[in-house]
């Protein structure tokens, strides 16, 4: 009877647990490549290179990208948090205005430049070992809307 009851005990405090380990918000940080192969950027030009230093101690997040282009380096420095508050920081000249929030493991950055009319949902998530993080992005523009995953190999 006692193994019974240790035994019910035992999976009553896994199952209470399950939903602590669910919310657990992943560490973004790290030095990240991407992985051409594996990216879809559909009707959009990939660049040769895409890569991101991440450095997450959360609440905070800092994104460094690098991207080489046909139409040069781009590079940029994004510095938030993730309690939905928003920064704003200059990129080439232009305003750009962001912020990040959580919806559950998943971080929902979105960045606006409205000198552009520009903006970006970019839905950040890791992989269960930690090795690969996905940002699916939809850009917005005058134009339209285009959809574009990018898979990140960590470095």
């Amino acid at each position: 009877m006692k193994r019974f009851l240790a035994g019910i005990l035992a999976a009553a405090l896994i199952v209470a647990g399950a939903p602590l380990r669910a919310q657990q918000k992943p560490n973004f940080s790290g030095n990240w490549k991407m992985d051409q192969v594996k990216s879809n950027f559909g009707a959009v030009p990939a660049p040769d290179t895409f890569t991101r230093k991440i450095v997450h101690p959360e609440p905070s997040i800092t994104i460094d990208e690098e991207q080489a282009t046909p139409i040069g380096p781009q590079r940029t420095q994004r510095k938030m948090t993730t309690d939905g508050k928003e920064s704003t920081f200059d990129i080439g000249g232009a305003d750009v205005k962001a912020t990040a929030k959580w919806e559950g493991s998943t971080l929902l950055v979105i960045t606006t430049v409205d000198v552009a009319s520009l903006s970006y949902n970019d839905r950040m998530s890791l992989s269960p070992d930690g090795r690969t993080l996905t940002s699916v992005v939809r850009v917005e523009t005058p134009q339209g809307s285009v959809d574009v995953t990018v898979i990140f190999e960590k470095q």
